[in-house]
């Protein structure tokens, strides 16, 4: 199709990087052709490492490039895990970069929350729950004086409340409690932790030491799903989340708002003993809104972001952590 014809859509997260290419004109946004890694870009004392994310982006990006004929990318959207609080080196270093490697002249770096949002709403007012490990809520009304709204996404020390690796945590915990005698413990689920993860006085010593502890956590949350059915203690810890979950939806949506609320992320995976009791915490704490299914993932939204930036179209609010826009002129 020619020079400035295609964008270029990245999501790095905790699972890997993953690369499409789509066109710029926004027609099919959906990306075209994608390249995935399940190697996760480092992080170091700089924060997310860029020369790490840039040997694996350049090549791929490059290869991509020439599958579908483009010249250069009008524009290219980079959505990160941490790229609010650990993107400086990100953005100290992508813009040259890609303006050198694929004359990239327009950039977005965006928190990973945002590429979600995109992938969800398009470019549409309302409110995003992604949660798969962790938990975040972002909404807007798309203005700029209001910008984004955030609530949770503090890791699972400090929240994610209602996250894999909460739901997995409390299923843990009331396995432990069975086992000691205590009320509110769950046979059932001791029986699950058990088969997956051994004796359970052998847990502490092997969880806690763990650098992967959250994602480890989040492993036992289809468990607590498949007992909801028959313990009420699973079903407890479910219709638990679901609150936390509708409470930072209700905490990021627009004032007054009608629209949509959308979920996304590996944790809805698990299905109707959560969405169930879902869908009851959301017409209690927003009534007037409509809990519906993202149209499509954080990948999609990059891409979608860097067409609306191609055409000039981006109304999504900018924010110096959470989507900020690059234009670099070459010399």
């Amino acid at each position: 199709m020619g020079r400035g014809s295609h964008v270029l859509g990245v999501d790095s997260g905790g699972s890997g990087l993953r690369i499409a290419v789509a066109r710029a004109d926004g027609h099919g946004v959906g990306p075209s052709v994608t390249y995935a890694s399940d190697e996760p870009v480092h992080t170091g004392p700089a924060g997310i490492d860029a020369a790490h994310l840039l040997s694996q982006l350049l090549p791929a990006a490059d290869e991509l490039r020439h599958e579908t004929g483009a010249d250069e990318f009008a524009a290219c959207c980079v959505g990160a895990a941490g790229m609010g609080s650990l993107g400086d080196d990100l953005r100290a270093r992508l813009p040259a970069a890609l303006a050198t490697a694929f004359g990239v002249r327009h950039l977005a770096l965006a928190a990973d929350a945002v590429t979600a949002y995109a992938g969800a709403l398009d470019q549409r007012p309302g409110a995003v729950v992604a949660a798969g490990t962790g938990m975040i809520a972002l909404g807007t009304d798309l203005t700029p004086a209001a910008g984004w709204r955030r609530a949770d996404g503090w890791g699972h020390l400090l929240g994610d409340c209602g996250s894999g690796a909460w739901i997995g945590r409390a299923g843990l915990e009331a396995a432990m409690r069975a086992y000691d005698g205590r009320r509110g413990g769950s046979a059932a689920l001791l029986a699950r932790a058990e088969a997956m993860f051994g004796p359970v006085t052998e847990l502490p010593g092997a969880l806690y030491p763990r650098p992967d502890r959250p994602a480890a956590l989040a492993s036992f949350a289809p468990e607590v799903a498949r007992c909801a059915s028959e313990d009420p203690v699973a079903a407890g810890i479910l219709c638990d989340a679901a609150r936390h979950i509708a409470d930072a939806a209700a905490a990021v949506c627009p004032p007054g708002s009608r629209g949509a609320v959308a979920y996304t992320g590996g944790l809805f995976r698990i299905g109707e003993p959560l969405l169930a009791p879902l869908r009851e915490a959301l017409a209690d704490r927003l009534p007037d809104a409509l809990l519906t299914e993202a149209a499509g993932s954080p990948l999609d939204g990059a891409v979608t972001i860097a067409a609306a930036l191609a055409g000039n179209r981006l109304v999504l609010p900018t924010d110096p952590k959470l989507l900020q826009i690059t234009r670099h002129v070459r010399g």
